[in-house]
């Protein structure tokens, strides 16, 4: 290749344009991978489930509150091979997914925010160099050792509280695991919150801070609904990297399909049912095994529903204070 290139010099190679051709090239090659890639995703979710919406009725799967995916073929028919529908209800699921995500967005969005404006508006240069990489350190731990800290810490923790309380927290609950699934998303609201705070232009601090406003008042009154766009975009991205969290709840909240709105009892996700089906020897033929693409697609629609309404309530609002 490098003969090859050194032939090809001479007075009247333009070798800049070939060279700018080649590599403009290349990242739209790179560029279709990426697309392709995610069309590949998409589709294979949508083939095998279509498969298992063929052995299961949709308004079944989307609306039953039974999840017992394991017993598909037992009792009457199962000899026939014959599945049961009435138990491939996702409803249970996804009650325990929205019951721990709610709780990690009570831990999450106060602290996370109120972390961001200390950062931004209180915190001098040298406190700010040390704190903001140490909070984000939270970011770069393991989840399996959150969920380790959940398991054998938090968990615990809650139920010693809970029977010197005289109430039945069991030894795996939703509490546990969305306490500590919201100190891990803690960092990820946190340094969002803080850059779109950064971002709000300095003339409007000080504006308000010539009509005689205290610190807080310009940051109640002025920062935070100039970068209130920013913050809900934050929150549901956030939202969602606490919908597709797994081993926390592995760990934590337990398997056990409850439908229940009581955080201390022991429910399960999407995610973790995803896993359980999916774990071992499997044939691909099977409504169990099928469910947990039916389930991903689900779970795929709804986290990308998120993430376009984040987009744009940033797109919509972003120009206003520029």
């Amino acid at each position: 290749g490098f003969y090859w290139a050194y032939s090809r010099i001479a007075q009247a190679y333009r070798a800049r344009h070939v060279v700018e051709r080649v590599l403009r090239a290349f990242l739209i090659a790179c560029s279709v991978v990426a697309i392709l890639t995610t069309v590949g995703i998409v589709l294979s979710l949508i083939f095998e489930s279509l498969r298992f919406f063929q052995q299961v009725p949709f308004y079944k799967f989307l609306f039953g509150t039974h999840w017992s995916p394991q017993s598909a073929f037992t009792g009457a028919g199962a000899e026939a091979g014959a599945v049961n529908q009435d138990i491939f209800g996702m409803v249970p699921l996804f009650a325990g997914t929205l019951l721990i995500t709610f709780i990690a967005m009570l831990v999450a969005a106060p602290i996370g925010l109120m972390a961001a404006i200390y950062l931004s508006d209180y915190a001098s240069k040298s406190v700010r160099a040390v704190a903001k990489p140490v909070l984000e350190i939270l970011a770069g731990i393991p989840t399996v050792v959150y969920g380790f800290f959940a398991a054998l810490t938090v968990a615990p923790y809650f139920r010693g509280i809970g029977e010197s309380l005289g109430l039945n927290v069991a030894s795996e609950s939703a509490l546990a695991a969305g306490v500590v699934m919201g100190i891990m998303i803690i960092p990820f609201v946190s340094s969002l919150s803080d850059d779109v705070i950064n971002a709000v232009p300095q003339s409007l601090r000080d504006g308000s801070a010539g009509l005689g406003a205290t610190k807080s008042e310009t940051i109640r009154k002025v920062v935070l609904p100039a970068a209130l766009p920013g913050i809900v975009s934050a929150m549901l991205l956030a939202v969602s990297r606490a919908i597709g969290e797994t081993m926390i709840v592995v760990m934590a909240a337990g398997l056990a399909a409850n439908l229940t709105a009581n955080p201390l009892e022991a429910v399960t996700t999407v995610t973790v049912q995803i896993v359980t089906l999916l774990v071992g020897d499997q044939e691909f033929d099977s409504a169990k095994t099928l469910a947990a693409f039916a389930l991903g697609l689900v779970l795929f629609c709804i986290t990308l529903s998120l993430n376009i309404v984040a987009l744009r309530v940033v797109q919509k609002y972003r120009e206003q204070y520029d």
